[in-house]
């Protein structure tokens, strides 16, 4: 199993391997995980002091702040994966009905 790291902003680097959920820190149940999990020492803080833009569910239990948007850790996770087969069957041969 290759272990696939992406930067989380400001010279953070994350397994995403272990990612089970990426989240928006604005919801009210998602502020409340964040509270519980640094009252049990479960809370990794990556902002570098900046403001909490995502939250990132890790597969120990542990909870992750990152100062970039959702969106932007997503579409780095997604830069340089190949299409999935079945897109690239319909774009390798556009003659077949």
């Amino acid at each position: 199993m290759s272990i696939e790291l992406v930067h989380i902003g400001f010279g953070n680097i994350l397994a995403m391997s272990r990612a089970i959920a990426i989240a928006s820190p604005t919801s009210a149940p998602t502020k409340r995980i964040i509270h519980d999990g640094k009252n049990n020492g479960k809370v990794i803080d990556m902002t570098s002091g900046r403001r909490t833009k995502a939250v990132i569910f890790i597969d120990s239990g542990h909870i992750v702040l990152a100062a970039l948007a959702p969106e932007t850790i997503a579409s780095r996770l997604q830069t340089g994966r190949p299409l999935p087969p079945a897109k690239q069957e319909q774009s390798e041969s556009p003659d077949e009905p």
